[in-house]
């Protein structure tokens, strides 16, 4: 599976709609990540092929990107200050963002740690 492209209005129709709510309540039905990126950025240009490797190595969970460029609205309602930001969002908790690009091995401790639930 590979990742997939975000736009504001996908992301208010199957992540969060946050023009209508105001707590948080992800709409999703597998744990989620969101990359946010610029075509321009070093970083994000590194973490792009390990979050695709991730996204076929982890089909109980989907991978999204966010163009920071194109998508504006969605940066500025995340307050996306620097990139990559990488937001991490269980099924039933609070999602957590991370800035920075994080190497394999630690996206991996976060997604067994806090996305994928043991069966």
């Amino acid at each position: 599976m590979a990742t997939v492209k975000l736009t504001s209005e996908i992301f208010k129709e199957k992540v969060f709609d946050y023009t209508r709510e105001k707590e948080w309540k992800y709409k999703g039905d597998k744990p989620a990540i969101i990359d946010f990126y610029a075509d321009w950025c070093g970083p994000c240009q590194m973490v792009a092929p390990v979050l695709e490797e991730l996204s076929d190595e982890h089909p109980e969970i989907i991978i999204y990107k966010v163009d920071t460029e194109v998508e504006q609205e969605l940066s500025a309602v995340f307050r996306i200050r620097s990139i990559p930001s990488i937001l991490f969002i269980p099924l039933n908790d609070q999602p957590s963002m991370h800035t920075g690009a994080l190497p394999k091995n630690a996206l991996e401790e976060i997604i067994e740690k806090d996305l994928v639930v043991p069966a």
